[in-house]
């Protein structure tokens, strides 16, 4: 077992095409590509994310596009029929040039989210288009406790997945607001794993649940609304 998550670390995390040159880090956060992050790994119980992500671990293609990466990364490792995608000849797969189609334009177009992005209700309903389940949480209508225990036990289980949107700043880290996925938690330091779908900023990193809770504790500008997470299944328990 843990060779097996050895190696698809290895594999994501050591590609230079993936991991390039990063920025640095706060000495809050833990790079996964490190002694320690991979210690992390090594010991985390709750970890069941981790490997399909890893699988399907898909970097943002441009500035705008982090809630349309990570929800492709969500959608492929739900196994959720795909449509065709042309670059990889007639293959059905999710791709960031297929997630964006006439039904989703309806939510908001490839064109608005090149100028500001998407908000997480935007997300939760685009992710819905594409006939999974989602429950969105904005940190106003939940806690810190509440989203702690909802992100172990979704990290728990198969078939389930949790984005977080949070403020890059209050992590000390550049550019604004942000989508990702959790892939692991670790009890004993109470730190979770980000997948950031941004490597060419920044590697996947281990952070204190409470220091995450801050960054998603934030308003989003263009909805004057709190920032908060989403959590994705194909479980009709999820209504």
């Amino acid at each position: 077992m843990k060779k097996g998550f050895f190696i698809t670390t290895v594999f994501i995390l050591g590609n230079g095409n993936v991991l390039a040159q990063n920025l640095p880090l706060a000495p809050n956060l833990i790079n996964l590509n490190s002694q320690e992050g991979e210690r992390l790994l090594m010991e985390s119980k709750v970890r069941q994310d981790y490997l399909p992500l890893s699988i399907h671990f898909t970097p943002q293609q441009n500035k705008a596009y982090c809630g349309v990466a990570s929800s492709v990364m969500v959608l492929n490792a739900l196994s959720v029929p795909a449509p065709e995608a042309p670059e990889y000849g007639q293959f059905h797969f999710f791709t960031q040039n297929n997630f964006l189609n006439r039904k989703t334009d309806s939510i908001i177009t490839a064109e608005v989210i090149s100028k500001q992005g998407i908000t997480l209700d935007q997300l939760g309903e685009l992710l819905k288009a594409h006939d999974v389940k989602t429950k969105v949480f904005h940190t106003d209508e939940t806690s810190l406790a509440a989203f702690r225990a909802l992100a172990i036990q979704n990290l728990s289980e198969s078939g389930n997945f949790f984005v977080v949107n949070y403020l890059r700043r209050a992590l000390l880290q550049k550019m604004g607001g942000h989508f990702s996925p959790l892939g692991a938690y670790h009890e004993a330091t109470d730190r979770f794993l980000i997948l950031d779908v941004s490597p060419y900023l920044y590697p996947p990193v281990w952070v204190t649940a409470e220091a995450l809770w801050g960054a998603m504790d934030t308003t989003d500008s263009v909805v004057d609304a709190k920032r908060g997470f989403v959590i994705v299944s194909t479980d009709l328990n999820a209504d």
